[in-house]
């Protein structure tokens, strides 16, 4: 079993910046992808990005590319959410995600364990 925790989360004013940290458990991080989902409450729970398990390949969900950066230190088996620009609208909890398979999630189906996720409030 993976263990997922997050970390950063807070209240940051519209503008403002934000970076997300998830930190896993287990010896082989580099051959898990990674992903960072959000739920903003009544809502579902929306694809944020993604990273493959060596960092080359990421992806990003409509809503925050070109203001959000995923990248991973595999060496400290954490995976990183850095989010600039943000808006009122981006408010949610943020959760991390893995794939044991090694194929980025894309969507809630593709990961196999969630960590607990993080709150990112951002105010008007």
């Amino acid at each position: 079993q993976v263990q997922l925790v997050e970390s950063g989360g807070g209240l940051v004013q519209a503008g403002g910046s934000l970076r997300l940290s998830c930190a896993a458990s287990g010896r082989t991080f580099s051959s898990y992808a990674m992903a960072w989902f959000r739920q903003a409450p009544g809502k579902d729970r929306e694809y944020v990005a993604g990273i493959s398990g060596s960092g080359a390949t990421t992806y990003y969900g409509d809503s925050v590319k070109g203001r959000c950066t995923i990248s991973r230190d595999n060496a400290k088996n954490t995976v990183y959410l850095e989010m600039n620009t943000l808006k009122p609208e981006d408010t949610a909890v943020y959760y991390c995600a893995i794939s044991l398979t090694g194929i980025i999630p894309r969507n809630t189906a593709g990961a196999d364990y969630w960590g607990q996720g993080t709150q990112v409030t951002v105010s008007s």
